[in-house]
């Protein structure tokens, strides 16, 4: 009975709603569509990936309640969080989680107009908060050394994301439209290439010269294969719609050198997670979707390479990737439905 008691009610789980609870969405996107994509050599695969995009859907559907209560009931800890030097990179999970659930259901039904509302709220809301996140950031003095971790590339990666449905959109749309909707996958993908780029730079930099990051954040390390997998994929999705085959295949050059350096990212990754959790600094939090959405951006980087250029090399590596990103998806969501049937995980952290 005490615990019963215990459980937070609807309110205080909407007020102090983390922002990073869309990861789930992202992670579990990637997750339906490459094993979608390798269901083609493995059709039994086919159904599994049908019930994740159905699982995924109302799980976006689930969670933008509590999210969206927060932000009309309780606008000022919303705000607060949005003004929070580490919290804030989080909030473009929301629209990243959009535009991932337009490519999601362009891969699986024949519903576009849901994929092109999916896809338009998506851009809008993360141009928003992309300029938002940083807007505070660089107009305060509250962000220090200690704050810089591979979570700062979010705004990032959902800018380098909106080729990925866009382009695949582009042909759906009236003609009128395509120049705008070009214009605005190349703005999205050169922002977010330049963002990662300097990025980039901080995160080595403290990597090498400040203490290394643990806790709850140690799972934003894998957040470099991100853009990683995405910025290659969005910009041969870009290219896929404009007259310049020549710059496809140096694209698809850029994509392997681009892809060897995610090959050795996971090793690096890895050995500094293992050394974390040997360390007892690894415990459970929202932050461990992170583990699920970075790598699979690399597995559909992997499928899209070998394709490309033929390699078998790729697609070994990619379906080992994928079959990492199940072990990592399966254990993040254990615990995660362990910490909402407890309530555990909707209380915030220090």
């Amino acid at each position: 009975m005490g615990s019963a008691m215990s459980y937070p009610s609807f309110s205080e789980i909407s007020k102090t709603f983390a922002p990073g609870w869309f990861a789930s969405v992202m992670g579990t996107a990637v997750l339906a569509m490459t094993t979608h994509a390798l269901a083609q050599r493995w059709p039994w695969l086919a159904l599994i990936a049908e019930v994740l995009h159905w699982f995924n859907t109302a799980l976006f559907l689930v969670l933008a309640v509590p999210w969206i209560t927060r932000w009309i009931r309780f606008p000022q800890a919303a705000l607060q969080t949005m003004k929070h030097p580490i919290q804030a990179n989080f909030y473009p999970t929301f629209s990243i989680a959009l535009l991932v659930l337009s490519a999601q259901w362009l891969a699986f039904t024949e519903y576009t107009q849901v994929a092109m509302a999916l896809w338009w709220l998506g851009v809008v809301l993360h141009f928003a908060f992309s300029f938002a996140v940083l807007f505070f950031m660089f107009s305060g003095e509250h962000v220090a050394v200690d704050h810089v971790t591979p979570a700062n590339f979010i705004p990032a990666v959902g800018l380098v994301v909106m080729p990925l449905a866009g382009g695949q959109l582009l042909p759906l749309m009236p003609e009128s439209m395509h120049e705008l909707v070009l214009t605005i996958n190349a703005i999205g993908l050169g922002a977010g290439s330049m963002m990662y780029i300097a990025l980039l730079g901080m995160t080595f930099s403290r990597k090498y010269l400040h203490k290394p990051t643990s806790g709850i954040l140690t799972p934003t390390l894998w957040v470099h294969l991100a853009p990683i997998g995405v910025i290659p994929v969005s910009l041969m999705s870009l290219l896929q719609n404009l007259p310049y085959p020549a710059a496809r295949e140096a694209a698809t050059v850029l994509m392997l050198l681009v892809w060897g350096f995610g090959v050795w990212w996971i090793v690096m990754a890895s050995l500094l997670t293992l050394a974390a959790k040997a360390a007892g600094e690894l415990p459970f939090a929202l932050s461990w979707w992170g583990f699920t959405f970075p790598v699979g951006a690399f597995v559909v980087e992997s499928l899209r390479l070998s394709k490309l250029i033929g390699w078998s090399s790729p697609l070994v590596i990619g379906v080992a990737a994928w079959v990492l990103l199940w072990f990592f998806w399966l254990v993040t969501l254990n615990k995660t439905v362990r910490g909402v049937i407890s309530g555990a995980i909707f209380k915030p952290h220090p």
